[in-house]
């Protein structure tokens, strides 16, 4: 198929049912939690850490590429082992492709004009139209529209997507994003904007490429924000160790479960250090942990929220 032919909102429905489910995984590889198996050689050369997170990456991608619809590698902690980690990243988007995943990029780009675009043409576009080769890409709004739109056009020719925070799960977002501009609050004038952006780019599933980021660990927000943006995907960050549950996002779904796709990243790849899959596997049965892990979130939001309408696992 080519690229013009793809539709990121789309193809993300598509994913979602094809799992049944919404999970994202997220890949954010730190070293201190680690198994032990992927440090105990490594020491202190940043080029064997980058080694070790290639390695564990592909070991959690073996994991899950049967049970969701996506990974988010978090660009951060690759980019801290410098090349060697940049080298790291290119094979774990590669591999997870290999396995039929969707990439987010979590990157979380700004900027604007030519330096924006690209941003967007190194990271957006698979089949050799970027470097990265990802399907979406995290962006920051708050330089302004022509931070956004550089974006948007890139994406729109590849295929791909992008998801605009609007409205973070970190504590300390209410410091701009909620200020009051006018009689309402900042992030409810960056929902417009992200909203009026996916009308213009809406598919056949309903849905635009431009998502928005929305946290889980705001639950009333969440629910203002899917009345408010009916046509705009949200990745929803915050499930899991920062304290959102599968209840505080039920408001996300559509009433056909989609809309919505939620990520956990330490919840689930690091699950053999929490309880109760630290005493059930231990470290050396890191990998069952995680698919235990992966299958109850699976089951939680298919208890609490509608995408239990979607097809089950077989």
């Amino acid at each position: 198929m080519e690229a013009g032919e793809r539709h990121f909102g789309d193809d993300l429905a598509s994913a979602v049912e094809r799992s049944g489910n919404p999970v994202v995984v997220g890949l954010d590889p730190r070293w201190e939690q680690l198994p032990a198996g992927f440090t105990s050689s490594a020491g202190d050369s940043i080029s064997k850490r980058a080694e070790a997170y290639l390695q564990f990456c592909k070991e959690v991608i073996d994991v899950v590429a049967p049970l969701v619809p996506a990974v988010k590698p978090q660009a951060a902690f690759f980019e801290e082992c410098g090349a060697a980690g940049m080298t790291a990243l290119a094979e774990v988007i590669a591999y997870a492709r290999s396995r039929g995943l969707l990439i987010i990029f979590d990157g979380k780009r700004n900027d604007i004009g030519s330096t924006a675009e690209a941003y967007a043409r190194g990271i957006l576009g698979r089949d050799g139209q970027s470097g990265w080769e990802a399907d979406a890409v995290t962006v920051s709004p708050y330089l302004g529209a022509d931070s956004v739109v550089p974006f948007v056009e890139v994406a729109k020719g590849r295929g791909a997507g992008l998801f605009v925070l609007v409205k973070t799960s970190n504590p300390g977002s209410h410091m701009l994003q909620d200020q009051l501009v006018g009689q309402r609050p900042l992030y409810r004038q960056v929902a417009e904007y992200v909203e009026t952006l996916s009308e213009d780019t809406v598919g056949k599933r309903g849905y635009g490429i431009v998502g928005a980021v929305v946290g889980a660990t705001y639950p009333k927000q969440l629910a203002e924000l899917r009345t408010a943006m009916p046509q705009t995907w949200f990745l929803v960050p915050g499930f899991g160790s920062q304290g959102g549950t599968a209840e505080d996002v039920a408001a996300a779904f559509d009433q056909r479960g989609l809309g919505a796709v939620v990520n956990n990243s330490r919840g689930i790849i690091f699950a053999h250090n929490r309880s109760p899959y630290r005493e059930r596997f231990g470290d050396a049965g890191w990998q069952t942990a995680v698919e235990a892990a992966t299958r109850e979130m699976i089951a939680q939001l298919r208890a609490e929220t509608a995408a239990g309408k979607l097809r089950a696992q077989p």
